[in-house]
């Protein structure tokens, strides 16, 4: 264990990697601050240019990104009423009230100190947790980890999105999108129609890029075309100089509703699918009706900022403990990290600690310095940042279709992967207007090899008997949970659908 850590200190504790650690929340609060954008996009466009990095600087480097999107996703809430992302929803709610007070650097000093101790609180969580569970889930076979990705995927297909049925759909359209490739029992090409670049599968790369960073291009400049695309420009911070400031007294009022988020934050991070959209309202409704003054949320309570911001955060680094201890992941943050795992020859699950464990301490490491550099990264820099919101998207945007293409050139090494993802920001744009679920068609394809392979093996330990399940009681655990949730979240979508029918609206 001391070699290990001592081992991950001197990888880490070098002055290019803590630059790129830093320099990837750095990047990572840019994009969060801008509206439209999101963490997501910005670890989809990073992936390509962390091939020449080890395994461990590179993840640290994105688990970086993803820390400071999370964190600056609250500075456009906070001085435009405009989310970041969705996660960030609730933060407008006292946060843009305190801006229209005057109070616009006191919110966003609350919102960063939020962040950074939800972001700890929970990096602790995982370096306590993800070992424990992994060792538990060595001890599963095949048959188990078949039915528990089975339900990972039915349960988030049925927490994610408004329709159960589209998310079920996208879930298994993302599935299909793996089978492409060499099969990894004959030996022989399958579905790769005649094209040699397709043997290795479909570019991950050309997939997330196209999908979620290009495809968002696309529906800004949709939006512009059709004059719906306009952003507020910041409010001006007018406030005193107690306004500003962010006394002891304040910090200790606000402390309770940090640990509660935080606390929060980590429980739905750890479960695959809910999201930190759900913790951040949780958090916020607890912490309210435990507040002696309701009434004054909405109206600026600093610790409706501090419930949501500490809950967001949280469930970053708690999001990682499935993938370190399972290799399941439950977002779309976790889901292109993982791809950055497999990239850079790791496999996510309980062999990563036997196989790679001074990468995963190394990684550990690197999470902790990526939470100091969140805290130096925001106090230095958070006027910087409000005025980077100012950007006009003219100017953003061909920026980012810039490192679209090269970022799916370098993947593939050709132009291939960038017709790939042209294809694919086609396909994202018309996802989003049909409202398919992002969540479910990017995890059902990272998880598309695992679950094939893991199926094949359980159909050849079983000797295709059914009643074999009998001796497997995890597993046959798991596929009554998936059952459960396809039933009830079909019922519920089916109720929906007859009372949003015309006949009910007619009457």
């Amino acid at each position: 264990m001391i070699d290990l850590i001592i081992g991950a200190a001197g990888e880490i504790f070098t002055p290019l990697v803590l630059a790129y650690i830093v320099f990837g929340v750095l990047l990572g609060y840019i994009v969060g601050a801008l509206p439209g954008m999101n963490r997501t996009t910005a670890i989809a466009l990073a992936i390509p240019f962390t091939f020449s990095m080890g395994p461990a600087v590179a993840l640290s480097f994105l688990i970086g990104i993803n820390k400071g999107g999370a964190a600056g996703a609250a500075v456009s809430a906070i001085l435009l009423n405009v989310p970041g992302e969705p996660s960030s929803v609730v933060t407008t709610f006292d946060g843009y009230p305190m801006t229209k007070k005057g109070q616009a650097q006191k919110a966003l000093k609350i919102a960063l100190l939020a962040s950074v101790v939800g972001d700890v609180l929970a990096t602790l969580v995982l370096i306590l947790l993800a070992a424990p569970l992994a060792r538990f889930a060595i001890g599963l076979g095949p048959i188990e980890l078949a039915a528990i990705l089975i339900f990972s995927i039915t349960f988030i297909a049925a927490v994610a999105g408004e329709s159960f049925f589209k998310a079920l759909i996208a879930g298994f359209a993302g599935l299909l999108l793996s089978a492409p490739g060499i099969d990894m029992e004959t030996g022989l090409p399958r579905m790769t129609f005649g094209l040699v670049q397709l043997y290795d599968g479909v570019p991950l790369l050309a997939v997330a890029i196209g999908t979620l960073a290009l495809s968002e291009i696309l529906v800004q400049i949709d939006q512009g075309w059709r004059g719906e695309h306009h952003y507020p420009r910041p409010t001006a911070d007018r406030g005193s100089k107690a306004d500003r400031a962010l006394p002891l007294k304040e910090i200790a009022q606000i402390t309770p509703s940090i640990l509660r988020g935080s606390l929060i934050g980590t429980v739905i991070g750890i479960l695959p699918g809910l999201g930190a959209t759900l913790a951040s309202f949780l958090s916020y409704t607890w912490v309210r009706r435990a507040s002696g003054q309701p009434e004054r949320f909405g109206k600026g309570a600093p610790e409706g900022v501090a419930a949501s911001e500490s809950a967001d955060n949280a469930t970053v680094p708690a999001s990682l403990i499935p993938v370190f201890a399972i290799g399941v992941p439950g977002s779309l943050s976790t889901a292109l990290l993982m791809g950055a795992f497999m990239m850079h020859g790791l496999t996510p699950g309980p062999f990563l600690f036997k196989e790679s464990g001074d990468v995963v301490f190394s990684i550990y490491l690197g999470m902790i310095v990526a939470s100091v550099a969140l805290l130096g990264v925001g106090l230095f820099g958070q006027r910087i940042f409000s005025l980077a919101i100012r950007v006009r998207e003219t100017v953003i945007l061909p920026v980012i279709i810039f490192l679209c293409v090269v970022g799916a050139y370098m993947e593939s090494g050709g132009m291939f992967g960038v017709y790939m993802m042209l294809v694919f920001g086609f396909v994202g744009y018309f996802m989003k207007k049909f409202d398919y679920s992002f969540v479910t068609f990017v995890v059902g394809y990272v998880l598309g090899p695992m679950s094939e392979l893991t199926i094949r093996q359980s159909i050849i330990l079983m000797e295709g008997n059914p009643l074999a399940l009998a001796q497997h009681p995890i597993a046959i655990l798991f596929l009554l949970l998936a059952v459960l949730a396809v039933w009830r979240f079909a019922r519920s979508g089916a109720a929906s659908m007859k009372i949003g029918s015309p006949a009910d609206q007619s009457t």
